[in-house]
C-alpha cells in the first residue's frame, strides 16, 4: 500500500500525535494485559528519540455517558512506569489528560466525546491543533472511521508507525498469495459485525470454522448464505453448542481440528465458548492445540482469543499475531480500512 513510515520524515523539533492501541482490558485497576501497548512502545521510543513533544491518544471500551471506568488513568500509569515517568493531570485545548514525562502527554478517553465516534470535522481539527505530524499506529482501530483515526489525517502530514506498517505488510501477503489450503476461524459473540464478514470469506478461503455465540444465532443464515454463492467456494462447517449454551461441543472442536491437519494457512478470530470462565474454554483449548500442531502458518488476532492464548503461554507458538480482530477480518476480505485509506 502507498503509505508513509514514520522514518520517511524528520521528527526533530516537531510535535507529533500518536494514534495508539489503548483499548486493553483491567482488573483491579490494573492493565491486566499489555499485548498492545507493548507492541505500540518501538514507535512510541522511536519518536521520543528524536522529539520530547509527544501527544499519545485512543479509546478504551465502549463508554456510555463518560463512565469513569473506561477512564485511561490506568494505561497511564502503565506508560508512567514503562517510561520511568511521573504522573499529574494536563489540560490541552480543552482536552483532559496526564503527563506522563515533560512534553509527554496521554489524552483521557476519546470516546468520552460523541465528536470522536461521530468524526466530527471541528472535533478532528481540534486534535490536529496539538501536533505538527500525525502517526497512526492503531492498526486494531484502523477499520473506524472515527475522527481519530479517519478525520485527524486530512489537517495534518501523517505517516505509519512500526506495527501498524508489520500489520498491513504481513496480512497482505497472507491475502494476496496465501498457501494453500487456508483456513478461517470465526468464534465470538460479536455477530452483527461478523456475519457479512464470514460471508465475504466463502470465496476467499478453502475452509470456513464457525464456532461461539456467532454460529448459535445464524446457524442456518450462515448455510443459506453459503449455498447461494456459485462458482468456486470455501467448505463450511458451524459448530455445535453443548448444554449449557457457553462452549462447542468436543466433537465439533475435534472436526475442526481434523481440518488444519490438511491446512497450509490459519486464521483464528475469535473464542469458540466464554473462555472468561474456565468452566467454558475447553472448546477453545482443542481449538488452539489443533492450529498449533498443524504444519501450518498461523495467524491470530482478536483481544478475546489473545487474552485466553496468552494466559495459557500459547501466543508465542503462532507464526502472527495481529493487534487487530474486527480490522484483522475486514483487511483481509477486501474491505477498505478507513484509517489505512486515511494514510495514503
Amino acid at each position: 500500500m502507498d503509505i508513509n513510515s514514520i522514518e520517511s520524515v524528520s521528527l526533530e523539533g516537531k510535535r507529533v500525535l500518536l494514534r495508539a492501541d489503548l483499548d486493553v482490558p483491567l482488573l483491579n485497576g490494573e492493565v491486566s494485559d499489555d499485548l498492545r501497548l507493548v507492541a505500540s512502545l518501538e514507535t512510541l521510543k522511536y519518536i521520543l528519540k528524536q522529539t520530547k513533544t509527544v501527544v499519545i491518544f485512543g479509546h478504551l471500551g465502549r463508554p456510555e455517558g463518560g463512565d469513569k471506568k473506561f477512564s485511561l488513568i490506568n494505561v497511564a500509569k502503565w506508560y508512567a512506569k514503562e517510561l520511568n515517568g511521573d504522573l499529574k493531570k494536563a489540560e490541552i485545548e480543552g482536552l483532559s489528560g496526564w503527563e506522563i514525562l515533560p512534553g509527554l502527554v496521554l489524552l483521557e478517553n476519546l470516546r468520552f466525546y460523541k465528536e470522536e465516534e461521530g468524526n466530527d470535522e471541528e472535533f478532528s481539527k481540534k486534535l490536529a491543533l496539538l501536533a505538527d505530524i500525525y502517526v497512526n499506529d492503531a492498526f486494531a482501530s484502523s477499520h473506524r472511521a472515527h475522527a481519530s483515526i479517519a478525520g485527524v489525517p486530512k489537517y495534518l502530514p501523517h505517516f505509519a508507525g512500526f506495527r501498524l506498517l508489520r500489520e498491513v505488510e504481513v496480512l497482505s501477503k497472507v491475502s494476496r498469495e496465501p498457501k494453500r489450503p487456508l483456513a478461517i476461524v470465526i468464534g465470538g459473540a460479536k455477530i452483527e459485525t461478523k456475519l457479512p464478514l464470514v460471508e465475504k470469506m466463502h470465496r476467499f478461503a478453502d475452509y470456513v470454522l464457525v464456532g461461539g455465540e456467532i454460529a448459535e444465532n445464524d446457524k442456518i443464515l450462515i448455510k443459506v448464505q453459503h449455498e447461494k454463492i456459485t462458482g468456486k467456494k470455501s467448505i463450511v462447517l458451524v459448530a455445535d453448542l453443548n448444554e449449557s449454551k457457553k462452549d462447542i461441543t468436543q466433537k465439533s472442536s475435534e472436526n475442526f481440528s481434523s481440518v488444519f491437519s490438511n491446512c497450509e494457512t490459519i486464521i483464528w478470530n475469535g473464542p469458540m465458548g466464554q473462555v472468561e470462565n474456565e468452566n467454558y474454554q475447553k472448546g477453545t483449548e482443542i481449538l488452539a492445540e489443533g492450529i498449533i500442531s498443524s504444519n501450518a502458518y498461523t495467524v491470530v488476532g482478536g483481544g478475546d482469543t489473545l487474552g485466553f492464548l496468552k494466559n495459557k503461554n500459547l501466543l508465542s507458538k503462532f507464526s502472527f499475531v495481529s493487534m487487530g480482530g474486527g480490522a484483522m477480518l475486514e483487511f483481509l476480505a477486501g474491505e477498505k480500512l478507513p484509517g489505512l485509506e486515511a494514510l495514503r
